[in-house]
């Protein structure tokens, strides 16, 4: 008994604690600042201090935006009430709010009682930035939130159930600037939705279903996000003002073909990936699957430079199309390109004659050299069909850094001494045109080249002399045989190589000592020695995994004793007995 007494003014103690702390706020708090984020709020917190500006209240329980009398958040511009589950906003409440700037309500459920919660956004004379994103909203509904908040800005109603857009959706939002539209339903735009937007820059409208854009005549913007809809035809308005959009992606659509952008002088990014373009040829065929089934489609074929007005243009993506023949002649407009992508197509030769009648050329030769060449730095031609790359090809590219050639069935010739490597287009062993083999020698502009996966099954001496290479992929060409003249003249230059998944035993694999070589992956081989070539290397990077190796050498890690930073050895069958090495 005493002893219960004598814990008993503990226990009260405990409980008056735990009855105090649900008043206060479990909130970060600053002068101006207050973040509630994710504590568990159930309503508004109206007692917090005064000054506000920016108020946090994301990811909590609140249902009803509603507080009564709040005088300490008459100065408050910030308002972050996004996942939640709120279904009311309160007019009383939004009418204290006169310097509201910014309000985020995106993830919740505004599509209940949105008559009332409209009218109570209506008094939100300077809003300037609203996230209604991710609340079901269906079209009438979205309109009916923002048709009196004339100063708005950025407008998000991503994520929502909109189907159309109406001509007069926007008419009390002169001012907008950015508007998200993407991930909703929206299968038509009535003429004239986004004419009086004249100061709208951004717009997203992907990941909906719109099925073609005829006469786009939006001349101020800047970016446009058309991907991952139905598009089978974009065609811009013909006019004497020029477009200021700078960055169009169209890709994830059913485009037949490459769009027309006659007055697009300031685009510099155009994405066009994952479409059904089959041809870049003027007067080309559409597809015999493909029914035209607009109007406009029929003056497509009399279209003769697609390409002309897309001077500024340096990041063009057509990867996952259906092109067979990359021909060079369409690109010669495109002065300012230095990313290219074809990647994840059904090229299977290179064309560099001018042609007219979209047939595939017999003679391949090339345009002379001032008129053929190219801007390209980067050019991605990766999960293709070509065999070989003609002669003139490296040398139409003349700023050529990076290639991706992966997954083709290209075979790299052989220079046999440096007169041979040296001499442009000269020697017995530059192919001629139909020849076997693709020259990769002598390109002294390439520095990083992938020939990973081409069934690459020999690799013959000095085949990259006189072209100064930071970075080599032959992964992934089975049993290929490698002797240790193949990377002869890459011995000053050369600072990642990967030879992965080659299945090369100790006789396929001699390597020259590579002085500058820091990266070398030579895991998922039959390696059961290190080849002595390397142990001249300052490797700082090595991959070993999955060969026959017994252990590793000890002079290799004498050598590499200072550089090695990494070393990945699993799948090794290591003795026991030797791994003295380890310590």
């Amino acid at each position: 008994g005493c002893l219960l007494l004598w814990l008993l003014p503990s226990v009260l103690r405990a409980q008056s604690n735990g009855e105090a702390r649900p008043r206060s706020t479990p909130c970060q708090q600053s002068p101006t600042k207050v973040s509630c984020k994710g504590v568990g709020l159930r309503k508004f917190p109206k007692e917090l201090g005064q000054g506000v500006k920016y108020l946090e209240l994301s990811n909590n329980f609140i249902q009803n935006l509603s507080g009564g009398h709040m005088p300490g958040f008459g100065q408050l511009e910030y308002l972050d009430v996004c996942f939640n589950q709120l279904e009311a906003v309160s007019a009383t409440t939004l009418v204290q709010l006169p310097q509201l700037r910014s309000l985020l309500l995106g993830s919740n459920h505004l599509d209940r009682n949105y008559l009332a919660n409209g009218r109570a956004l209506h008094l939100l004379r300077n809003i300037e930035v609203l996230d209604l994103s991710a609340n079901n909203l269906e079209s009438h509904m979205a309109g009916w939130y923002i048709s009196n908040l004339t100063k708005l800005r950025m407008l998000d109603l991503s994520r929502n159930r909109i189907t159309r857009l109406s001509a007069g959706i926007f008419w009390s939002t002169l001012r907008l600037r950015e508007l998200d539209l993407s991930n909703n339903y929206i299968m038509e735009i009535e003429e004239g939705a986004f004419e009086a937007l004249e100061e709208l820059e951004v717009v997203n409208l992907a990941l909906n279903s719109l099925h073609c854009i005829s006469g786009f005549s939006l001349t101020q913007l800047r970016v446009l996000n058309l991907s991952h809809n139905a598009l089978e035809l974009f065609i811009s308005e013909e006019g004497a003002k020029p477009y200021l959009l700078q960055v169009l992606d169209l890709s994830h659509n059913r485009l037949l073909y490459f769009p027309e952008l006659p007055k697009a002088h300031y685009l510099t990014h155009l994405n066009l990936s994952n479409n059904l373009i089959a041809s870049l040829l003027p007067g080309s065929r559409h597809p015999e699957e493909f029914v035209l089934r607009y109007e406009e489609m029929a003056r497509l074929n009399r279209t003769l430079r697609t390409t002309a007005g897309l001077t500024h243009v340096a990041d063009l993506d057509l990867s996952n199309n259906r092109l067979q023949l990359f021909p060079f002649t369409f690109f010669h407009s495109l002065g300012s390109l230095h990313s290219l992508s074809l990647a994840m197509n059904c090229l299977q030769d290179v064309a560099g004659e001018s042609l007219a009648s979209g047939t595939e050329p017999r003679d391949h030769s090339p345009v002379p050299l001032e008129r053929a060449a190219l801007s390209v730095r980067s050019l991605d031609l990766h999960g293709n069909a070509i065999r070989v790359l003609p002669r003139w090809f490296f040398h139409s590219l003349p700023q050529l850094e990076t290639i991706d050639l992966g997954s083709n069935s290209l075979q790299p010739c052989e220079s046999q001494g440096s007169d041979q490597g040296g001499n442009v287009g000269g020697g017995s062993h530059v192919p001629a045109p139909g020849g076997t083999c693709t020259p990769f020698y002598n390109v002294p502009s390439l520095k990083h080249l992938s020939l990973c996966k081409n069934n690459i099954t020999r690799l013959h001496p000095y085949a990259f002399k006189q072209t100064s290479l930071l970075s080599l992929d032959l992964s992934g060409n089975k049993d290929l045989f490698m002797p240790k003249e193949a990377l002869g003249g890459l011995e000053f230059s050369l600072r990642k190589l990967s030879l992965k998944g080659n299945q090369m035993d100790d006789s396929k694999a001699e390597l020259p000592c590579l002085d500058t070589l820091k990266v070398l992956d030579l895991s998922d081989n039959n390696l059961s020695l290190l080849p002595t070539g390397l142990f001249c290397s300052p490797l700082e990077s090595l991959d070993v995994r999955n060969n026959n190796l017994l252990t590793l050498e000890k002079l290799a890690l004498t050598s590499w004793s200072h550089s090695l930073k990494d070393v990945s050895i699993a799948g090794n069958p290591f003795s026991c007995c030797s791994l003295a090495w380890l310590d």
